[in-house]
Formats: C-alpha cells, sequence, structure tokens
C-alpha cells in the first residue's frame, strides 16, 4: 500500500537516459498521472525481520541509479548479509562513535548527513533512542524531523509495536514492553506509507534458518515475542493501520475528484443524534451495525435546529460515540434532513442510521416528517437508510401510561 505523496513535486535532479531507436516510451500523460517518491516515505512492518530495511535499500539503489543523489544516513543490518549486501555502490555517511558508560556505540551523524545535503538519505529505524551525547535529539525520529526542515527527502522504516497509540495493545497482546515508541503524528507525516507484509508462518521460518536474529536468540524469540498468535495480531494491528490511511487518501480524492461519486471499498456507517431521549440506544445500534459489517462508525450532529440538546446531554452522546470507537461530526444547517444527507455523502457513508421520531399526526401534517424527507434525499444519492426505534421513549411512554392506570385504578379505590 502506498498512501499519497503527490503535493511535494517530482524527484529532483532525475536524469532520463536517452532511449534505443525503437525502444517505446511512456505516454507524458500517463508519467505525470504517477505520483513521486515524496520527501517523506516510511516502509511499514508488523515485525522485525518482514523486510523492510531491504525494501528501503533497494529503493536507495533503484533512485541512485536515475541519478538521484542518494545517501545512507544509518542503516542496521543486524548481522544479516544479505541485508548488507544491499547497500551496494551507495555512498554511506560516516557514523560517529560514542563511547557511554564504558562501552562504544554507533550513531547516525546528523551534523555530517546536514553538511553533505543530500537529495535524499536513508534513515533505518525511525523509533530507534540515540545514545546520550550522540547528538541534539534523544530520538530518531526527531533527527528525521531535523533533516526534512532542511529540505532533505527522507525513506525511514519503523515497526507497528513503536507507534504511540498502539504500543500499551502490544503490550498486553504479546506481554513484552515497548520502550521505544514514535508518536503518532510523525508516521502520519509520511507522503507515503508502503506496507512490508509477510505471513506468521513465514517469519517463524525465517526466524528459524537464521535470517532474523542469532541462532542463539531464536529459540526464545520463537516462544515469546514471535509466537504464531502474537505476530496475527500485529499482522492485523499493521494492516488496520495502513487500511485507516488508505481509506483517508481515498476520501481525499473523491471530494477532489468525485464529489457526487460514493466507492462501496468498505461499509461506513454514520447516525444521525438529535439528543431526543433514546439518542444513546440508536448509537449502540448503529455501531453493532458497524462492527459487524467491518465497517467505521461516524456520528453526525446538526446543530442550529430549535431541538439543539443541552450541553450536558451532548457531551455524554459524545462520549458515548468515543467509547463505541466512533467519530463526532457537527455540522449546521437549516434543513436538518437535507444537511445529514448531504454531510453523508461528503463523508461517503454508505448507510445512514436514523432514531424514529414520535411526532404527532398535527405535527407532521404542519411541519413535515424529518425522517421522510430524509428517505426523500437519501433516495435522490442512492443512499440507505435505517429508521432505529426509540427504545428508551418507548419504555417511557409506556411506564408513563402505567403509572397513569395506576393513578386511576388509586382513585377509583378511595
Amino acid at each position: 500500500m502506498v498512501r499519497d505523496a503527490g503535493r511535494h513535486g517530482p524527484w529532483s535532479g532525475v536524469r532520463m537516459s536517452p532511449m534505443a531507436p525503437g525502444t517505446s516510451t511512456v505516454d507524458d500523460d500517463a508519467a505525470d498521472a504517477v505520483r513521486p517518491a515524496g520527501r517523506f516515505r516510511i516502509y511499514l512492518g508488523a515485525a522485525a525481520g518482514v523486510g523492510k530495511t531491504c525494501a528501503m535499500l533497494d529503493e536507495g539503489w533503484r533512485r541512485s541509479r536515475r541519478g538521484t543523489d542518494v545517501v545512507v544516513g544509518f542503516v542496521e543490518a543486524h548481522g544479516r548479509p544479505y541485508t548488507a549486501e544491499l547497500v551496494r555502490d551507495l555512498e554511506v555517511v560516516p557514523r560517529q562513535r560514542i563511547v557511554y558508560r564504558g562501552a562504544e556505540f554507533e550513531e547516525m551523524d546528523l551534523a555530517a548527513v546536514l553538511a553533505r545535503r543530500p537529495e535524499v538519505v536513508l534513515v533505518d529505524e525511525l523509533a530507534h533512542t540515540n545514545v546520550p551525547g550522540s547528538g541534539p535529539h534523544e530520538k530518531r525520529w526527531e533527527d528525521v524531523i531535523d533533516l526534512l526542515a532542511a529540505g532533505i527527502a527522507v525513506v525511514s522504516t519503523v515497526n507497528i509495536q513503536h507507534l504511540e497509540s498502539l504500543a500499551d495493545a502490544v503490550e498486553a497482546i504479546t506481554g513484552v514492553a515497548v520502550r521505544e515508541r514514535v508518536p503518532d503524528w510523525v508516521v502520519r507525516k509520511a507522503d507515503q506509507i508502503e506496507l512490508i507484509d509477510s505471513s506468521a508462518d513465514q517469519l517463524r521460518r525465517r526466524m528459524l534458518h537464521g535470517n532474523i536474529y542469532p541462532s542463539t536468540k531464536v529459540p526464545d524469540a520463537l516462544s515469546g515475542f514471535f509466537k504464531t498468535e502474537n505476530l496475527v495480531a500485529l499482522r492485523e494491528l499493521a494492516l488496520r493501520f495502513v487500511a485507516d490511511e488508505t481509506e483517508e487518501e481515498l476520501r481525499g480524492y473523491l471530494m477532489r475528484h468525485h464529489p457526487e461519486a460514493v466507492w462501496e471499498t468498505t461499509e461506513r456507517i454514520m447516525v444521525a443524534v438529535t439528543g431526543a431521549p433514546g439518542s444513546d440506544a440508536v448509537i449502540r445500534r448503529a455501531a453493532r451495525m458497524a462492527a459487524r459489517a467491518k465497517g467505521t462508525l461516524v456520528a453526525i450532529h446538526v446543530g442550529g435546529g430549535e431541538q439543539t440538546p443541552q450541553t450536558d446531554a451532548l457531551n455524554a452522546l459524545k462520549g458515548l460515540v468515543a467509547d463505541v470507537g466512533g467519530t463526532w461530526v457537527e455540522i449546521t444547517g437549516d434543513d436538518p434532513a437535507r444537511a445529514l444527507v448531504e454531510a453523508a455523502r461528503d463523508q461517503q457513508a454508505t448507510q445512514l442510521v436514523v432514531g424514529a421520531t414520535r411526532r404527532s399526526r398535527f405535527e407532521e401534517w404542519s411541519r413535515g416528517s424529518v425522517v421522510r424527507k430524509i428517505l426523500r434525499f437519501a433516495a435522490d444519492e442512492g443512499l440507505d437508510v435505517h429508521v432505529i426505534a426509540r427504545r428508551r421513549e418507548k419504555e417511557e411512554a409506556a411506564r408513563a401510561e402505567r403509572n397513569q392506570t395506576g393513578r386511576e385504578r388509586d382513585r377509583e379505590e378511595r
């Protein structure tokens, strides 16, 4: 998977070799439509050994062959001969050697890379913690931010467990503490994120053959972090993260180029929130629909109407939406029905969930039924609508009727 990179323009410094006579060329329009690699590119993997560093080195070498000025800022081969061989003839910026607590370490020389000013630098292990005294920053991702600020494109690598938002979940799954973490915003800052994928069985075979860790560490790894169930869970986390990024890219593309289209690549459930009694039950029902469809949930509230709920009630519903894994959107509009359907189109929703109203026949005759208007507008957009009973309203009405019957019975007995 590759995420959007388009806004940064073409690769600088690329020299095209003349084509041999009779060799076909790529159409100029088609070539322009292929997006460049961007200033910040990340290879993401579920665990060590999937091939992130190899993919990064391969890309750097290919771009160098095309004429781009590429250097290796820091690559960690972990003693793997095949990985080391992929450096090929790429220029390597010498590492700095740091003595810390009686031991010698090697770190990327940030100052040397900045002084060299290549067009592209390869920087492995984005989550790495720098040895104290090796530079101005504690974390390697901070070095990368400096490189990007200096106008140097960066290609880097990271494993899914190092993302701040997922580290705690990974610890719970694997039982292994994740000490090195990268803020999510750093990873999302990348113009392109490419997933380097591997099945759990394939990764364990690579481990067994000595292609990931030294043989002395293999038994503990296979019975610990690299257990099949752990790798399956990590792979799902990586796939979901990349899928979320892809979803955002697709929505952006459709809004720019096809604002009237809805592409059903996944179910996107939108629930209309009015704040009326029973809204919490409607949200929960929509959340279950989204979960069963493996889709996303968006709760939308139309403000500016005469039935705008009190702040406390609205905040409680916002909290509920967050608890069930949805996102909250607020819009304004004089015509709630039209505003809802337009928002559903903008959000690329495939299904709209609304709660049934309990207006009297006179109110529906004089003001019109909001649900009926939603159904009419949704039909024009090809949007599926689910009308959910507000169970709390129904229960309260039944309770009020029982109380009234009880009071009447008491008066009769007296």
